[in-house]
């Protein structure tokens, strides 16, 4: 049976650490908090894209820093956990209220999705700024068609997916049912201006549109990128990370790239673009299986594909060492004679290089018997010894050890 959890992988799709969630894990990724780089994840029950449950911090050990909750009695959505450099995240919440559907063609005593974003501070839990959805994007922006038509389905008409700081202390807030990405002023709560969508404030040039889409970012030198999944339902050929350079003084949206799978793939659901400090580009494809990282001018550079059937919310490359507290682990195979195999692993250590065999009558006489170069996350190790006790050493590129596990 799958797993659900938290993965992370080399260079060669192999698995460095692997990290069990039940019941389901989002937004998988390397921040830093309080100075220290950290991995952070949600964590809970999601149904239909829309979750319910908690945030974590862990360190470099893989130790739980610190838990974070949505504040006012509400639960964390999986789509953003975004921590800022003030020691703040930035969350995202779905709650179900009764509404007036008459506009969209619904009942007058329906319900609908509220999407919430909240900034709470990690330390102490408090709620700094809350903006919600309904009372500020009218139910008539969405390109969502189907409106329920009892109470058993709120209309989830905006589904918020990505919050990102932008500037003059506003809010960059990504809406896929809206097709718009929104800023927000964090001083009034007002939208300062939309981008697509059906009341754009830009004027979207040739090949800028984009359709139920994720991971609005704006960046530094005033391009914005973006995950176009132009589905579903399906309204591209496939999809599309975007990189939009954005006019400010003349409110004009104009395409500078866009990276297209070489399979043509059309994502259904979730997705990213991550823009890395060497210009690259590393797209998770949502619903598709599979993680992509293209040059700046679109050549295909690292292409690794999951099991059919699973996917992943996000995907990031980010530089990261890990120092796990617990022991290497040892699996042993004694053949005929004396013929021995052993399968090294630690789950999480990032700088092992090679693998020692120790061989001995007991745990205070081991010696090495054979040293062999890491070879994914289990490396298998030949021997011939008599010796009963059998144990592993990880070493590292200077031949220093790293750690030993138990005999066997």
């Amino acid at each position: 049976m799958a797993q659900e959890g938290t993965l992370i992988a080399d260079n060669d799709g192999q698995v460095v650490w692997f990290h069990p969630v039940h019941p389901g894990a989002a937004d998988f990724r390397v921040q830093r908090y309080r100075g220290k780089p950290v991995l952070t994840w949600w964590q809970g029950r999601s149904k239909k894209g829309v979750g319910q449950g908690k945030y974590e911090i862990y360190d470099t050990s893989y130790h739980l820093v610190k838990e974070v909750r949505a504040g006012h009695g509400l639960a964390g959505d999986e789509h953003e956990f975004l921590i800022t450099p003030r020691g703040t995240a930035l969350i995202t919440i779905y709650r179900k209220v009764p509404q007036d559907l008459e506009a969209v063609g619904g009942p007058g005593n329906g319900f609908a999705l509220d999407s919430i974003l909240q900034e709470v501070d990690i330390a102490s839990g408090r709620v700094l700024f809350e903006w919600h959805s309904l009372g500020n994007v009218a139910l008539t922006e969405s390109y969502l068609k189907k409106v329920p038509k009892d109470d058993s389905t709120p209309y989830d008409y905006f589904h918020i997916n990505s919050i990102e700081p932008g500037p003059n202390d506003t809010l960059i807030v990504c809406a896929r049912h809206t097709r718009a990405v929104y800023a927000i002023s964090k001083r009034t709560g007002r939208i300062a201006w939309r981008l697509g969508g059906k009341r754009s404030d830009f004027e979207m040039g040739p090949g800028t549109r984009f359709a139920w889409q994720h991971d609005a970012r704006l960046h530094p030198d005033g391009t914005l990128t973006i995950f176009d999944d132009g589905a579903a339902p399906k309204v591209e050929e496939h999809s599309r990370a975007l990189v939009l350079r954005l006019d400010m003084r003349r409110m004009k949206a104009r395409l500078v790239r866009a990276y297209v799978h070489p399979d043509g793939l059309l994502s259904s659901s979730q997705g990213n673009m991550q823009v890395l400090p060497d210009g690259h580009v590393l797209v998770g494809w949502g619903s598709e299986p599979y993680v992509t990282e293209f040059s700046r001018d679109g050549k295909v550079l690292f292409d690794m594909r999951f099991n059919k059937g699973a996917d992943s919310y996000r995907a990031y490359r980010f530089p990261w060492v890990g120092h796990p507290t617990d022991r290497p682990a040892l699996a042993v195979k004694r053949e005929n004679g004396d013929d021995v195999q052993a399968w090294a692993s630690w789950n999480g250590a990032t700088q092992v290089r090679r693998w020692a065999l120790l061989a001995g009558p007991d745990d205070a006489h081991l010696a090495r018997v054979a040293v062999v170069p890491r070879n994914g996350f289990e490396t298998s190790i030949d021997a011939h010894t008599k010796a009963r006790r059998l144990a592993v050493q990880a070493l590292d590129a200077a031949g220093r050890v790293l750690g030993t596990s138990r005999s066997r």
